[in-house]
């Protein structure tokens, strides 16, 4: 029990805080890996993984998206659901400035702010969802409406569909 405590990451503190339910995944990691080799790597369905992208907007107000790790985010879907005219991706180099996380490891759970956050819709018709855990080498399974509870988002259409 002891070693547990000592590979939480603040998510999970925050989840247990809240008692929300989550399934940990642990791999090996001393790099960035994207969503799809991680799936791949731990033999999980790619529809539910998801991956946390932060974007600025015109205001210079940053915002969070959660969107399938396959998808790609609908920068005019994004823009329009937090109120902005455009929103850009940050750059790699800021993340951790922002989140209080690093490339590969960053979740809406327990940002260094809490940033207007949205969720893809497609999260909704899935009974667990797979995030980020917030360091690399650790991935959290919960339900989606846990998700949009801890961490204030909504959910709406925020991919490009091809």
């Amino acid at each position: 029990m002891a070693k547990n405590k000592e590979i939480k990451t603040n998510a999970m503190r925050i989840l247990d805080t809240q008692k929300i339910s989550y399934t940990t995944y642990f791999y090996e990691c001393d790099e960035f890996h994207d969503g799809i080799q991680i799936a791949t790597m731990l033999q999980l369905p790619h529809e539910q993984m998801y991956k946390t992208l932060v974007a600025q907007g015109n205001s210079k107000n940053y915002f969070v998206f959660v969107i399938p790790i396959e998808a790609e985010l609908d920068m005019k879907k994004a823009a329009k659901s937090v109120g902005e005219k455009s929103v850009a991706l940050i750059p790699v180099k800021e993340i951790n400035a922002v989140t209080g996380y690093i490339r590969g490891g960053c979740t809406a759970i327990g940002m260094k702010k809490q940033y207007t956050t949205r969720i893809d819709n497609s999260a909704n018709n899935l009974e667990k969802m797979i995030v980020s855990g917030g360091k690399l080498g650790v991935q959290l399974a919960l339900y989606p409406l846990d998700l949009a509870a801890v961490t204030k988002a909504t959910f709406t259409d925020l991919i490009v569909y091809y």
